[in-house]
């Protein structure tokens, strides 16, 4: 048998069992190759504006939701084998076709998280753009983002019935709320933030501020902190917070958790 007739026998015995391999998931089944029912649209009963919905469903959905689209590529192992792990691990991060079950908490933290990454080029991840041209986040869809991300919110703005802030009960919301970007000893997106209550801003050592925040120079307090969680971009224009808390109460909970970490 000639060379090339061993090649192409080889090459087709190499496509039966990668084709075949392909049908175990080692990882996790994330439904590449299953029949696809007619689903729900992602986000449908929603408050996310359509703009934005049209967005994560194209750049977004492929991965974190279960209405997930195999190229042709994806019917081969081992690439199956690793889109079907990054497809988990996004779907436990955030599932866009569960998006209603999640809270409002739950969701303005998520559309802050977007934002963010974003604006970092974080997400889509870089060698999903490489092959995939048409996901990459232009100028005008992180603009879509951030605007829904920091509004509209409903802002509260009934001051006077929060009762004093709770350090316990911020310590929760920081949990839930704040630790997708913050941390209170490291630097993650956002700066650390132990010891924040009483600092400068833009003042943490290797953390890359946005300009606007270097150039406040201000004393974060009571006032300040209210301030900037009420509406960050009216506080300080050109920062790069994605994120605020609407209601007054969890403010005041959240700045007392922040002040008593700072050992104030």
């Amino acid at each position: 048998m000639s060379r090339v007739g061993t090649a192409l026998i080889c090459g087709a015995i190499a496509f039966v069992v990668s084709l075949a391999l392909a049908r175990i998931h080692p990882f996790g089944n994330a439904g590449l190759y299953a029949a696809k029912a007619a689903e729900t649209t992602i986000m449908e009963h929603s408050q996310v504006p359509p703009e934005v919905r049209a967005i994560l469903v194209a750049k977004c959905a492929d991965c974190h939701s279960t209405q997930t689209r195999s190229p042709f590529y994806g019917q081969f192992a081992p690439v199956s084998w690793m889109m079907e792990s990054d497809i988990i691990e996004a779907q436990k991060a955030m599932n866009l076709s569960q998006w209603e079950a999640y809270s409002p908490a739950q969701q303005q933290t998520f559309a802050a998280k977007i934002a963010q990454q974003a604006r970092s080029r974080e997400m889509p991840p870089v060698q999903y753009r490489m092959i995939h041209w048409n996901t990459r986040i232009e100028e005008s869809d992180l603009k879509e983002f951030v605007q829904w991300a920091r509004g509209p919110q409903a802002l509260q703005t009934g001051e006077a019935s929060a009762a004093e802030g709770d350090p316990k009960r911020g310590n929760a919301l920081f949990e839930r709320r704040c630790t997708g970007c913050h941390a209170l000893t490291q630097n993650r997106e956002g700066p650390r933030l132990q010891g924040v209550y009483g600092r400068t801003s833009g003042s943490v050592e290797g953390f890359a501020y946005s300009v606007a925040l270097k150039k406040a120079k201000i004393v974060w307090d009571e006032t300040s902190l209210e301030k900037w969680l009420t509406d960050p971009d009216a506080f300080i224009s050109g920062n790069e917070m994605d994120f605020l808390i609407s209601n007054p109460q969890e403010r005041r909970d959240l700045i007392s958790f922040l002040k008593h970490s700072s050992g104030k």
